[in-house]
Order: C-alpha cells, then sequence, then structure tokens
C-alpha cells in the first residue's frame, strides 16, 4: 500500500489545505472566501449530506455544515420514503450553512436513482413515493415480454439501460396496474432530485443524469423515447424538457429564501449520485476502470457513445446518461448494502453497532484463520431481506461452500465476494469494450476499506487507486465550479482533483 503525496488534510467534518509547517489552513473559519461558495446536497439512500465547497488557489476545500438520516419507511403495504421529512432536512441544512456563516452562491443537489414523485394539476403530490426496493415491480419484465407489450432486448437497443426489476418503466408501470386513477390524475413526473430542486424554485425539470436510469430516454437523441412511452401506456406530458448538467435551474422561492435567511441559485449537477461521482474520479489514463463504491457498487467506464449490442444486453450493462452527453457504461452490483444490514443486524444482537474498522479486522482475523468462502453479491435475496446473515449463510450452504459463523466469518465473505465480482466485471468490461484496463479508480465511502481496497488488487491484477472519499460530494460541487468558472472544463477539474486529495495505491499481490 502506497500513499501518495498530497497537500491536504481532513478530519472529521473539513478538507482543507495545510502551509509549509504542516498546519491546517481554515479558510472557512476565518472568513477568507476566495471565490464563490458552493452547496452539494448529496443524498443517499441511508443518510443526506450538505457540504460547502470552495476552489482556493486552484485547489478543493470542502466543510460539512450537516447531515441527516434517511430511510424506507413502510406504509400502505409499500416501501417508501418519507419525502416530506426528507424536504424538511433539506431546508435545514441550507438554513445551518447561513447560520454558520457560509452562505452559498449555488446549491446543487444529487440523490440515488429511478424512484419518483407525480403531481397533479395543482402540484400536489399523488400518492406515496414507493421505494426501489419494494416489491411491486416484481414480475412486471416477464408480463410485459409475454403480452407482447415491450421486450428488454428491444428496450436496450433503444436505451442501453441494464434490467434491473426496479427500473423506472417498471414501476410506473406497476403504478398504473394497481392504481390507475393516479396516472390519470398525473400532470408532472418528477424524479427525486426533480421534486426537490421543484419545492426550492417551483422550475420544473428533469434532469438527464437521472431521467436515463428510467429506460425511457433514448440513447442517440439523449431524450424521451415516446415510442416507449406509448408502448407502455403512460402519458407523454407528464415528462418534463430535459435538462444538461450545468444548468441554472432558478433561484429560491420566496417562502424558502425566508425560511432558511438568504437566497441562492439552484445549479443542476449529474443529480444521479453515481453521475456524480463518476466526474470526481481522477483517472490516470483512459483506459482507467471506474468503481463507486457506496450502497451500491458502479464498476465500469466512461464512453463517449452507448454500447447498445446485444451482447452488452446479455451482460447487463448499462449506458447511463452522463455530464456533457457522455455515458457511464457500467455494471451495478450489490455493494456495501450487504455489510451495512450486517452490522446493524450485529448491533441488535449485541446492542452495539460495531465500528467498519472493526468489522475489517474481524474479517481478516477470519482470513488468517483459514476461512474461505464467496457468494454471487448480485441474488435477488440480498436485495431486502429480512436478515442478511441468514441470507449469506444460506447461499454458502446451497453453493456447498464452507458457512460463516462468525462475524468475522460473514464479513470476510461480503468483501471477498465483492472483489471476486468486480474481477468478473472487469473481465466483461474487457470484452465489451475491447480495452486492456490498466487500473481501477475507486470513489466514495468505500475507498476507505483497506481490506476490500487490497482484495479488489488481488482479484483484478490491477492496481487500485483509492479515493477522493467524497466522491460524490465532489462531483456535484464539480459541476458547480466549473459553471462558476473555477475551472475552464472537466479535465482540469480532475486534474486539480489529484493536487487537493489524498490518494492511495494498493498494487496486487
Amino acid at each position: 500500500m502506497v500513499t501518495l503525496q498530497h497537500r491536504y488534510t481532513q478530519n472529521d467534518h473539513v478538507i482543507c489545505p495545510i502551509d509549509k509547517q504542516g498546519r491546517a489552513i481554515h479558510y472557512f473559519e476565518i472568513g477568507q472566501a476566495m471565490g464563490q461558495r458552493h452547496l452539494a446536497i448529496d443524498i443517499g439512500a441511508s443518510s443526506g449530506r450538505h457540504i460547502v465547497g470552495e476552489v482556493i488557489d486552484g485547489r478543493m476545500v470542502l466543510e460539512e455544515v450537516y447531515r441527516f438520516e434517511n430511510g424506507l419507511i413502510e406504509k400502505d403495504g409499500h416501501l417508501c420514503w418519507d419525502m416530506d421529512k426528507l424536504f424538511k432536512n433539506v431546508v435545514e441544512g441550507l438554513r445551518v450553512a447561513g447560520e454558520r456563516g457560509l452562505v452559498p452562491d449555488t446549491i446543487g443537489i444529487d440523490t440515488w436513482a429511478v424512484d419518483y414523485v407525480l403531481l397533479d394539476a395543482d402540484d400536489h403530490r399523488i400518492g406515496d413515493a414507493v421505494g426501489y426496493r419494494d416489491s411491486r415491480t416484481q414480475g412486471v419484465r416477464d408480463l410485459l415480454e409475454k403480452q407482447h407489450i415491450l421486450s428488454f432486448d428491444e428496450q436496450y437497443m433503444r436505451c442501453g439501460i441494464q434490467y434491473q426489476q426496479f427500473n423506472t418503466c417498471y414501476q410506473l408501470y406497476a403504478q398504473k396496474a394497481e392504481h390507475p386513477e393516479q396516472l390519470a390524475s398525473a400532470r408532472t413526473f418528477l424524479m427525486v432530485p426533480d421534486y426537490l430542486n421543484f419545492l426550492l424554485c417551483g422550475v420544473k425539470a428533469n434532469e438527464y443524469t437521472n431521467a436515463s436510469t428510467t429506460a425511457l430516454v433514448n440513447a442517440k437523441t439523449m431524450d424521451w423515447d415516446n415510442g416507449l412511452i406509448d408502448r407502455l401506456g403512460l402519458p407523454r406530458e407528464i415528462f418534463q424538457p430535459i435538462s444538461m448538467p450545468g444548468t441554472v435551474l432558478g433561484t429560491f422561492t420566496p417562502e424558502i429564501a425566508e425560511r432558511v435567511g438568504y437566497s441562492a441559485q439552484i445549479v443542476l449537477p449529474a443529480t444521479h449520485d453515481t453521475g456524480s461521482a463518476w466526474l470526481a474520479v481522477p483517472a490516470r489514463d483512459e483506459k482507467a476502470v471506474y468503481l463507486s463504491s457506496g450502497t451500491w457498487s458502479l464498476l465500469g467506464c466512461e464512453l463517449r457513445s452507448a454500447i447498445t449490442t446485444p451482447a452488452s444486453a446479455q451482460a447487463n450493462f448499462t449506458n447511463e446518461g452522463g455530464y456533457e452527453g457522455r455515458f457511464r457504461y457500467l455494471k451495478n452490483i450489490m455493494g456495501l448494502w450487504m455489510i451495512q444490514n450486517v452490522r446493524r443486524e450485529l448491533g441488535k444482537e449485541t446492542g452495539a453497532l460495531p465500528s467498519w474498522g472493526e468489522l475489517v479486522k474481524a474479517a481478516e482475523a477470519a482470513r488468517t484463520e483459514g476461512f474461505a468462502a464467496t457468494v454471487d453479491v448480485d441474488q435477488p435475496a440480498f436485495l431486502a431481506p429480512q436478515s442478511m446473515v441468514s441470507e449469506i449463510r444460506q447461499a454458502c450452504r446451497e453453493a456447498g461452500k464452507s458457512v460463516p459463523e462468525t462475524a468475522g466469518e460473514v464479513a470476510l465473505v461480503v468483501y471477498d465476494s465483492l472483489a471476486s465480482d468486480y474481477a468478473r466485471c472487469v473481465q466483461e468490461l474487457k470484452e465489451l469494450t475491447g480495452t486492456d484496463y490498466t487500473s481501477i479508480n475507486i470513489v466514495g465511502g468505500g475507498s476507505n476499506n483497506a481490506y476490500l481496497n487490497q482484495a479488489t488488487a488481488d482479484a483484478t491484477g490491477l492496481p487500485v487507486f483509492a479515493g477522493p472519499t467524497e466522491g460524490t460530494a465532489l462531483g456535484n460541487l464539480m459541476v458547480q465550479f466549473i459553471a462558476e468558472g473555477a475551472y475552464p472544463d472537466l479535465e482540469s477539474a480532475r486534474r486539480a482533483l489529484k493536487d487537493s486529495f489524498e490518494i492511495t495505491e494498493y498494487q496486487p499481490r
């Protein structure tokens, strides 16, 4: 493991430059604003953060100002997002930023993909914001193909989006089947970050990177595919004009400005969190594999045109929309969701949540003692289980593998299984793109996991470069920085990442 030279230091809340004596320079604390100040509101499935960013002497400086919990709730037989609570936290974080004297000139919101809300003619929300882990979409693809409404192969050829049972197109069809009156009364379709933006500024727009995950946006035109929308019996008029990242959407409504104590412009980042994370990959060359490691692991590369071949469809790689019309050619892997659930279960059993470091040490100890087993992390059983630990043990048992008993053995199965799946996906990526890759670049919270990073290097035979950790928030802010003019383009912003944050190298053993 090699730590590359860096010029910034980090504590729990501030990432800032250091002077010649190695002392942290806290520009925020002494009020030395070196340009415009920006705010990334980065919301994941389990938590959200408000992170303020500035460019100082060409380098990026971040400070977290607010954090809140997020999660699904059970309502009327479905797993739903509490959108009112979510928006309340968005506004509270904006207020706290102002209270701390960190008033942003612009803000950008990113969230997970595929989920949405519908609004009626009076802009009131229709029904609940059902989450992607809900079971309502089970069997929808089979039904569409059996009734000759729409085949996945045709849809992939037009949109290039991988099959996931929770794709927005399937969610909308399921909602139409269960509640046809809701689609009939709908006048507006907004994805989760689109809806939050609408509540802040009153402007309706569907941002491109998130819209692409609906499997209803044509990969060639980068616009809604009305043919697919019609085939599914969805109303065309609910879909808004697609806006690209970098678009200035509007400013706070007077009501929001009064609640938070200031006004700011809303700039669209890549509102899909993976789209933002992809921007913050400081790749060394064009033969780099990108890996956004969080609740989901998203592994792939950046392309200028989509790959919608039958072989790509068979491998279930996706072509999600990216910044400047690029494509994120990647595969969804279950990711750290598995270990997050394991950790929660262990916490309930013992009354205290184990730290991430404790889980890693326990996994390393299990490996030293000779335990070894892997599972297919993409099994549907791991999507929303009652007990993740039980499902992992059952999968090992069915595969004829050693069954993990201790916490360390369960954690080891998760980490080694992820590394194994990464290696398989890299090989598929090589075959589909015809590229010999030279490195894997990991961003996001998972880049802190030294054991998983080393296991990934060993499994793939490629050097791993881990960091920055705040990949998603950084990518969000980078679009705002470019819109300000702090960097002329994405390439220069990516170069600045290497001078601004710690990158750790892991060589395969």
